[in-house]
């Protein structure tokens, strides 16, 4: 098995962010995965603005942090987020379910770390907590 992609949502890097968190050595172990060569995180930067509401400095961080990709807000994100609001989705969680789905780059998806596995069910994507 190669390495393997996956997406933070905004509880997971919140959690990341904050040493106090009780989820923050789990998202590290992730990170330090990563930083290994086991895989590639990549972090919606929608999701990451949103938390940063509640944890300010959450961006700045995620951003500075050499083994996570930040991913852009683009056309196709848009799309997708247009369609997964008018179907109920909060807008915390779309440009992460927009990632996760399978893409040209991703045929098989990637796997989505959510604290909150639920606020994706029913979208189509891999949704795991970090402790699972």
């Amino acid at each position: 098995m190669g390495p393997i992609a996956v997406v933070l949502d905004h509880t997971t890097a919140t959690a990341l962010h904050d040493p106090e968190d009780p989820y923050n050595e789990a998202v590290a172990a992730f990170y330090v995965q990563a930083s290994g060569g086991l895989g590639t995180l990549y972090a919606p930067v929608l999701p990451l603005s949103a938390g940063d509401t509640e944890r300010p400095s959450l961006l700045v961080y995620i951003n500075g942090l050499r083994f996570i990709e930040i991913e852009s807000f683009d056309t196709a994100a848009a799309l997708t987020a247009a369609e997964l609001l008018r179907g109920g989705h909060p807008w915390v969680v779309v440009h992460a379910i927009h990632a996760a789905r399978p893409s040209a780059d991703f045929p098989a998806g990637r796997y989505l770390l959510a604290l909150e596995p639920e606020l994706y069910d029913g979208t189509g994507v891999q949704a795991v907590h970090p402790d699972q």
